[in-house]
């Protein structure tokens, strides 16, 4: 499925005359001015997956901003801006084949572990709690407690509950089901799943930050269904060489001096992992 068909960024003629006209003032940055028309890039056109490949600084990361940001699209944590973004984001123009859907979003690696902290964090909490109420049964279960008065009622069932039940169900009826404590991978594979559903538009930011080869090609899978036969469309930015791989996927090099398409098997990154397990394929035996 295809929303976004083509996209747009400001020409450096463009860029040269803004920033010529700017009144002198002290400015730390004129971010994202600069950083794609370093490499020529007028345009990207789109595929139901599309990929950025580059190192740092290459503006993969910039690209899909300003993509979000010009198509309006969630995010849930924030990101580098500068007093010039919303010009260059308004200089931007982009035609879509189908209208894209209201939760579509962009997802970043800042995402990820946000949601990564966020469950170890309530794993942590229901922990203690458990531990909490562990010592509060055994007190309740062994004391010598008299209701004296209405405002011992709510004690008495707890004494009560805990000579009536064993040291397990009393915490279950207390304590909320325990959330299962997962890996990192585990959890940062959930949270895409989780995020990513049927029928969207989604801009994923190195969606293999936190993720093992295994849990990568886990994701590939979960990324090729989900544009073959769930309505998805990607737009990526990654280095990963699993990703890459993607079937159909239309990749833009942005190291190249000039931005260009290419084959997953022509990228420098790639090659790098060719070349070294080819110098040592004998050390791996015959399977």
């Amino acid at each position: 499925m295809i929303y976004l068909s083509h996209f747009s960024f400001p020409h450096i003629e463009w860029e040269y005359s803004f920033l010529m006209n700017i009144k002198r003032k002290c400015y730390d940055s004129f971010y994202p001015f600069q950083i794609l028309s370093r490499h020529s890039l007028r345009m990207l056109d789109f595929e139901p997956v599309t990929v950025l490949y580059g190192g740092n600084g290459s503006g993969k990361t910039t690209a899909l901003n300003v993509i979000a940001e010009k198509l309006g699209l969630r995010r849930d944590t924030a990101y580098n801006r500068s007093n010039f973004f919303e010009d260059y984001v308004k200089a931007c123009e982009y035609e879509t084949q189908s209208q894209v859907p209201r939760h579509s979003c962009v997802i970043t690696s800042d995402d990820v572990f946000d949601f990564i902290l966020n469950l170890r964090s309530l794993n942590n909490g229901i922990d203690q709690k458990r531990e909490e109420l562990f010592e509060e049964y055994l007190e309740n279960k062994y004391s010598h407690f008299q209701m004296k008065s209405l405002d011992d009622y709510e004690q008495l069932k707890k004494v009560q509950l805990s000579r009536s039940r064993t040291q397990s169900k009393y915490v279950r009826g207390q304590l909320m089901d325990n959330v299962r404590e997962h890996s990192n991978g585990e959890s940062a594979f959930l949270y895409f799943s989780e995020k990513i559903q049927e029928n969207g538009l989604y801009l994923l930011d190195e969606p293999e930050n936190s993720l093992s080869s295994l849990r990568q090609q886990e994701l590939l899978k979960f990324l090729e269904d989900s544009a073959r036969f769930f309505g998805c469309q990607f737009i990526i930015a990654t280095h990963s060489p699993f990703l890459l791989s993607m079937q159909g996927a239309k990749i833009y090099d942005m190291d190249e001096e000039v931005v260009d398409v290419k084959r997953w098997t022509e990228l420098p990154g790639v090659r790098v992992y060719y070349d070294f397990f080819k110098k040592h394929e004998k050390e791996f035996g015959t399977v």
